[in-house]
């Protein structure tokens, strides 16, 4: 299984105290905090499997599920979920922890695609992963078909856009709240 490595090898967890500087205006911890972290971990998980240097290609989205209060310890939790040839699917789930109570919230979870890169800007192959668990194989399943999905959606969004009829989006945007005014 020589260029193979397993899921675990790579797992990366990263706990930071949410000081006073990450909150936004309303006094919770402002989201591109969270999502700045979220990076930072699929960066090192995905180094770990790659064993070297590594761009962020996508984030397939993020819903905010609960607030991250000044004060939580945040726990960002990466595992390689798929590779492919030179690319990673990281998948991320963020735990705010209130060290009060110990009550652990699940915030929110995303999956980032993460491509690994030479020195001279050009891709290079990653090691094949190993599944060792039943929710590893079940994982990589879903990227395989999140992956279609994406892929499907942004060929319909082409077309969309390719047959976009101003007369006909003003029948579609009858009744929305929006005005236009050519």
């Amino acid at each position: 299984m020589e260029n193979f490595k397993p899921v675990s090898a790579s797992q990366t967890t990263i706990t930071e105290l949410m000081i006073p500087s990450h909150a936004n205006f309303g006094g919770k911890v402002h989201g591109g905090i969270i999502l700045s972290m979220m990076d930072k971990v699929a960066y090192a998980c995905a180094a770990k499997h790659s064993a070297g240097y590594n761009v962020t290609a996508s984030m397939n989205g993020v819903d905010f599920l609960a607030p991250v209060e000044v004060g939580n310890l945040l726990h960002l939790h990466a595992s390689v979920n798929f590779v492919g040839s030179s690319s990673m699917v990281i998948g991320i789930r963020v735990e705010a922890e209130d060290i009060h109570t110990g009550k652990i919230t699940h915030t929110n979870s995303s999956y980032m695609t993460m491509v690994a890169m030479n020195e001279d800007k050009t891709t290079r192959k990653v090691p094949g992963l190993i599944l060792e668990t039943d929710e590893d194989v079940r994982r990589f399943l879903q990227a395989i078909k999140r992956r279609k999905l994406i892929k499907t959606y942004k060929q319909k969004e082409a077309e969309l856009m390719e047959n976009f009829n101003l007369d006909q989006a003003r029948t579609q945007l009858d009744g929305q709240n929006c005005i236009i005014l050519k």
